[in-house]
């Protein structure tokens, strides 16, 4: 009877680079044994979606499709589940054992568990569970002080993940220069897949960001990176998020040509073991004295900044966008999220929580990161006392207005409404709800 070990894409989707996949297949030609192919729409995630038209899900059920074709071209195929992981492992491994079911990490604590559960179904099978690095360059503890504890500011965090770098140069793994020990699958028994609307969503029209970049773009990153009007960032991060494109050949890729987009990939890792050594900000904030703020939380208010009816140009223009696109520059994320944190005094896990449900490229532990810094609660946050003044962010990044017409063409008429809340009236109302939080500690 034919060995097999089992490789369970996630958030890795690509045969190219792919270091789990890369493992799985090693270990079959080591073994004697075939690797066949599994991917799970997880009901748990996607039954919280209340938007069957979420673009990230037909992005992630194309791709997978995409992933399917290119595993039959090589002689295999991908088992595609809609279900309970947890649930249709142990329904499938209890009627088809193998040697052991291999992926890559994922490290957000709703993962960890489910994997902790699936390993713990192949231990009582007498299989193997095997994860390993790929979602990121450095992990969980590979670059801490020297006393071994976790970095909380990310400047020499950064110091020393270039460091460590110079000592651990960028490994590669040509996975699919060894697809050949997929296990093979009759021309006449393809596997199933289900369709979006078998899983209760819609397919549609959407223009979904490139995978590739030009080298004229990093190269100019830090000089345009700022300015929201221009193409000035990768808008790679749909890409990082399900690993249709390999992190490490981004990297090699950039390395001499921008340090401040290596740093943009330095801030993931950061952010990432942050989440992995501190899973209480999920939920809440880094520093537990943040969590005294009285917010407002004004229904109203926060409606109003959802839609881009606040009378700031350029928060509108950034909400406008993201709920257009799915997408929003990263400088304008910053605006937005300090005007409802700092200007409205709306708890800031509202506003990660509506970034969540409408980013393509929501990443829990980098939302929750910049979300927190926006706050200042969080690690190497903006001192609270700093208060984004919209007005300025446009004077300095949106002089002609470009952005702001592209997104709010209303602006300058009637019909355009007037600011929701005095500049100088917000700031201090701020400042004085802080100190109120914070004054005793």
């Amino acid at each position: 009877m034919q060995k097999t070990i089992y490789f369970w894409f996630r958030r890795d989707l690509r045969l190219h680079d792919n270091h789990g996949l890369y493992q799985a297949l090693t270990l079959a030609q080591e073994q004697d044994a075939h690797v066949q192919c599994v991917f799970v729409f997880d009901t748990q995630i996607l039954d919280r979606l209340e938007n069957k038209r979420d673009a990230r899900v037909q992005f992630i059920h194309r791709e997978v499709a995409a992933l399917k074709q290119q595993l039959q071209d090589a002689g295999g195929d991908l088992l595609v589940w809609h279900g309970e992981p947890t649930a249709c492992w142990k329904s499938h491994l209890m009627e088809n054992p193998g040697i052991a079911v291999v992926c890559n990490t994922d490290y957000e604590p709703g993962a960890i568990g489910r994997d902790q559960r699936v390993s713990d179904i192949c231990v009582g099978l007498g299989m193997q569970f095997y994860s390993f690095k790929d979602h990121c360059i450095f992990e969980k503890s590979e670059v801490t002080k020297d006393d071994g504890k976790p970095y909380t500011v990310f400047t020499p965090y950064s110091r020393k993940w270039k460091a460590h770098l110079q000592q651990n140069p960028i490994t590669h793994y040509p996975s699919e220069g060894v697809v050949n020990h997929l296990r093979k699958v009759a021309a006449e028994a393809p596997l199933p897949f289900p369709s979006l609307e078998e899983m209760g969503f819609e397919s549609f029209a959407f223009s979904y960001p490139e995978k590739t970049v030009s080298q004229s773009l990093i190269k100019d990153y830090d000089k345009r990176r700022n300015f929201p009007s221009i193409q000035g960032t990768s808008r790679l991060g749909l890409h990082f998020r399900f690993g249709t494109i390999s992190i490490r050949e981004k990297l090699s890729k950039a390395i001499s040509l921008n340090e401040t987009f290596v740093n943009e990939l330095i801030w993931r890792d950061f952010y990432l073991q942050i989440l992995w050594h501190y899973p209480h900000v999920v939920g809440g904030a880094f520093k537990a004295q943040y969590d005294r703020i009285a917010w407002r939380n004004n229904a109203e208010e926060f409606e109003k900044w959802k839609s881009g009816q606040t009378g700031y140009p350029i928060v509108d223009a950034g909400m406008r966008e993201l709920n257009r696109t799915g997408f929003m520059h990263n400088r304008v994320r910053m605006i937005v999220a300090s005007f409802l944190t700092k200007h409205l005094l709306i708890d800031w896990r509202w506003g990660e929580a509506y970034f969540a449900e409408k980013l393509l490229d929501f990443e829990l532990a980098s939302n929750n990161g910049g979300w927190q810094w926006a706050a200042g609660s969080g690690v190497d946050a903006a001192p609270y006392f700093r208060v984004f003044n919209p007005a300025l962010q446009t004077e300095k990044f949106d002089k002609q207005l470009t952005y702001i017409k592209q997104w709010v063409p209303e602006y300058g008429t009637a019909k355009y409404p007037s600011p929701m809340v005095d500049h100088a009236f917000a700031r201090k109302r701020c400042l004085e709800t802080y100190d109120a939080a914070l004054k005793n500690l």
